[in-house]
């Protein structure tokens, strides 16, 4: 495996599982120091220890207990880093939060609960970022195919997933100066319980070939390629993880 990120130090949101624990076992096998932020502290110490041993690497991991959606937790897992590991140099914007309800029987508080996770999080991690991350950091933000093209029964999730584009683009403008880097990824058809436990999916309302399924593994080499010095001229784009099922929904 190449060692893109070698004295690098990565901070992943949401990554005690799924994509997010992917992305932190890939940035470790290619030789970075990781921390691996969640709000479930059950699945932490596991994590950290896969990513341990993705990365050959005791000691250069760390699990911080870390609800994006709070801006105190954000802070202490930033800083934190900077305490233990001197510096960040990528921070991937993964945790997210998708409620499945008719329209109509969505709350306020069902929003504030989806849009604090999937884009408040992003901004606040990506704030810490713009006041403590050297020239040359890198942010990658996790949003979703749904930003595009959805489905019923997710407004709350398709929103927040759209509106993080735009703050992506923003953050890259605004980002461009400080010497960061923001560009975002647009996950499809995952194999995870999210994708099978889709009401939608379930019912058959939304068809899902077996083609259009990808892996955590493919969507984490993705973000590798944004974060990496391979895409040191790429700046505010969405890129398309989603096996071309786009071009058929």
């Amino acid at each position: 495996m190449e060692h893109r990120f070698e004295n690098s130090v990565a901070i992943v949101t949401g990554a005690a599982s799924g994509i997010g624990l992917a992305t932190a076992k890939r940035f470790a096998s290619e030789g970075a120091t990781v921390v691996i932020a969640d709000r479930d502290t059950s699945k932490l110490a596991t994590a950290v220890q896969a990513v341990e041993e993705a990365g050959k690497s005791k000691g250069r991991v760390w699990g911080s207990t870390c609800d994006v959606s709070q801006e105190s937790d954000v802070s202490a897992t930033f800083q934190g880093t900077l305490q233990r590991f001197a510096k960040v140099d990528i921070i991937v914007n993964n945790a997210g939060l998708m409620i499945f309800k008719a329209l109509e029987d969505h709350s306020i508080e069902d929003w504030n609960r989806v849009l604090s996770v999937d884009l408040l999080g992003a901004f606040l991690m990506t704030r810490e970022a713009f006041r403590g991350m050297p020239s040359g950091g890198v942010i990658v933000n996790v949003s979703s195919i749904h930003a595009i093209e959805t489905t019923p029964l997710v407004a709350a999730y398709a929103a927040a997933k759209s509106a993080l584009l735009s703050l992506t683009r923003s953050s890259a403008i605004e980002g461009k100066d400080k010497g960061i880097r923001v560009n975002a990824i647009l996950p499809g058809a995952i194999d995870t319980p999210m994708l099978w436990t889709n009401p939608n999916v379930k019912s058959g309302k939304e068809v899902v070939l077996k083609v259009d399924v990808g892996t955590d593994e493919q969507v984490a080499a993705a973000i590798a390629f944004l974060a990496s010095n391979d895409s040191s001229f790429i700046q505010g784009v969405s890129l398309r993880v989603d096996g071309g099922r786009l071009n058929h929904l």
